[in-house]
């Protein structure tokens, strides 16, 4: 085959592909679309008419039957919050990155800032690295990623007398610095870590710890965004750590 006929295999490829990548794109935005409009829609309908049958009942509503629609109420909520978690993780997947160079610790300043109204009567002792280099992202989405992070590191720390936190980093090969935030909270069975960082991934019951299981899977997919990755380390009742890689951010002259 030709120098010419080759050339022009691989633009008919790459011409196919990007078909390819429009249309499994359009498909995404047509079921996100059905996900957050038509079930929420039909979410708020069971919710409704649980009230209805509740204030129907009136004085013949027994316990029972007072647990049973609060029941269906709350149910209707959480997949309410379920529908618009995988709505924002599937917005992730199209949205286009900002980058710019970041100043980490001002990020973490911020977003320690923002958290410290709800952690009153909490003690937490954190341990924050002051010589964090300059790295490369999207600030709005990198501060998402601190604040899954820290919060989750905040929430699973809450039976501790003093909870201990702390953020380090390391610079690693190809331009890549991992950013680390170690608790002493609850921890895990390493076993099912890989579960983590997906939709609705949750190691522990409502009951002990609330939370969705968002929060991991929504860090995983802005990290790769930036072609990073995630990892976490633990054990049961020993603390975890969680880290991600970022690329350093371009040496200024």
């Amino acid at each position: 085959m030709s120098t010419t006929a080759s050339g022009g295999t691989q633009a008919s490829d790459i011409q196919r592909l990007q078909r390819e990548l429009l249309q499994a794109r359009t498909e995404l935005d047509d079921f996100t679309y059905a996900v957050s409009h038509d079930l929420r829609a039909s979410l708020r309908h069971v919710s409704a008419y649980a009230q209805i049958i509740q204030e129907d009942l009136g004085e013949r509503l027994t316990p029972d039957i007072a647990a049973h629609l609060a029941t269906v109420q709350q149910a209707a909520k959480q997949m309410t919050r379920q529908i618009e978690g995988l709505t924002e993780l599937s917005r992730l997947t199209r949205l286009d990155l900002q980058l710019t160079r970041l100043d980490v610790g001002q990020l973490l300043r911020d977003v320690l800032t923002a958290m410290a109204p709800a952690l009153q009567g909490r003690v937490i002792h954190w341990q924050v690295a002051q010589d964090i280099p300059a790295l490369q992202g999207d600030a709005v989405l990198i501060r998402q990623v601190l604040m899954h992070l820290l919060s989750n590191a905040v929430k699973f720390t809450a039976h501790r007398a003093v909870a201990e936190i702390q953020i380090t980093w390391q610079t690693h090969a190809n331009g890549l610095c991992a950013l680390t935030i170690a608790d002493n909270g609850a921890g895990f069975n390493p076993q099912y870590k890989d579960k983590l960082f997906h939709a609705f991934g949750r190691l522990h019951g409502a009951r002990e710890f609330e939370g969705l299981g968002m929060g991991l899977a929504l860090t995983r997919k802005i990290v790769e965004r930036h072609g990073g990755v995630v990892w976490a380390n633990a054990a049961p009742d020993a603390g975890c750590s969680v880290s991600f890689t970022l690329p350093l951010a371009p040496t200024v002259n």
